[in-house]
């Protein structure tokens, strides 16, 4: 099967390029290399004999010319919440004009296409309606999990929109003609080539400072550090993408809510604690009391869905993925900081 991953120099398309290579797949990545660190992925894809198209996704004309995938997995996006709030016309051109034109090449193929959307679709009122008084001083442990019928209405920024338009963009491609499509809603994902720079994650941001010994801070939420999230290592998601891809011609036309579930929740305090154990190093973090209008308090995935429908479901927890993500930037630091 010839499959092209969009994205394929950042995070999840680098990892997803070479883990599907070794599955025997003939894989193409599609990247500008427009992103810091995107240039260090691509000498580990030249290793693994994986060609890069340095093409913009923006650029109908050069994706139309490509040769015909059977299988395009969606991974390209301007991802950084922040960065949404202050370069508009850049995120919405990226993630939604660059999906619409993806999803234009796999109607004109008659291929099908894997996208990664985003548990930021979720709004932000829906999710802040758990915090209170009560639960503001420590850390919120909750029952709640947000799945595939979760309420979509309301503000989630900028980034979370523009995810949301795409995936009702696919599943009109879907409707009108016929585009076979599966959606992966992801919460957090983290693990190795996932730098600890602050657009890349909150996981790696903090291992990193730990590694190098750097100021950390707790913001927002009185800066207590209690904010809670589910964390899925990205070789499980990996193997979930290979096993949807082996059944795609019979499961298909579906979205899928995806990530670490209640077993892989975490705080930042107690993140802060395995990575202390980890590292051995002790920071001194600060507190910044004041909350983002896009900050949320709590984010856990219920994966009931696709466990069910491929019965998958995370074999790492909240400290290998750590581990994972220390291990490898402790290996390559040297080699990282040259890229920043």
């Amino acid at each position: 099967m010839k499959i092209l991953i969009t994205g394929g120099c950042g995070f999840i398309g680098s990892n997803l390029c070479i883990f599907l290579k070794k599955k025997k797949y003939k894989i193409t990545s599609l990247d500008n290399l427009s992103r810091k660190g995107s240039k260090y992925n691509l000498e580990l894809l030249k290793k693994k004999k994986i060609k890069n198209l340095k093409i913009d996704i923006q650029n109908y004309k050069k994706i139309s010319k490509l040769p015909k995938y059977d299988l395009i997995i969606d991974c390209c996006a301007e991802a950084a919440v922040e960065v949404s709030k202050n370069q508009i016309d850049r995120v919405i051109n990226t993630n939604l004009i660059g999906t619409i034109n993806i999803l234009k090449k796999v109607k004109k193929d008659k291929s099908k296409i894997i996208f990664l959307s985003s548990s930021r679709i979720n709004p932000i009122n829906e999710i802040n309606k758990i915090l209170n008084k009560k639960n503001l001083n420590k850390k919120i442990s909750l029952n709640k999990s947000f799945n595939e019928n979760s309420s979509i209405i309301g503000p989630k920024t900028i980034y979370g929109v523009t995810k949301l338009a795409s995936e009702m963009f696919i599943e009109e491609f879907s409707y009108a003609f016929n585009v076979k499509y599966i959606i992966n809603r992801c919460a957090v994902i983290s693990g190795p080539l996932q730098f600890g720079k602050q657009d890349q994650g909150f996981v790696s941001l903090w291992v990193w400072k730990h590694l190098m010994k750097k100021k950390l801070n707790y913001i927002g939420y009185n800066g207590l550090g209690n904010q809670v999230r589910d964390v899925l290592h990205i070789y499980d998601l990996c193997e979930l993408i290979d096993l949807q891809i082996k059944k795609i011609n019979y499961i298909n036309n579906t979205l899928f809510t995806v990530g670490g579930s209640k077993r892989n929740c975490i705080s930042l305090n107690e993140l802060t604690t395995i990575c202390e154990k980890i590292s051995g190093n002790t920071l001194n973090i600060s507190k910044i009391k004041k909350t983002s209008i896009y900050d949320i308090p709590y984010f856990v995935t219920n994966n009931s869905k696709v466990t069910k429908t491929y019965n998958w479901k995370p074999k790492r927890n909240i400290f290998k993925t750590v581990l994972d993500t220390y291990n490898w930037l402790k290996e390559d630091k040297s080699k990282i900081n040259k890229f920043f």
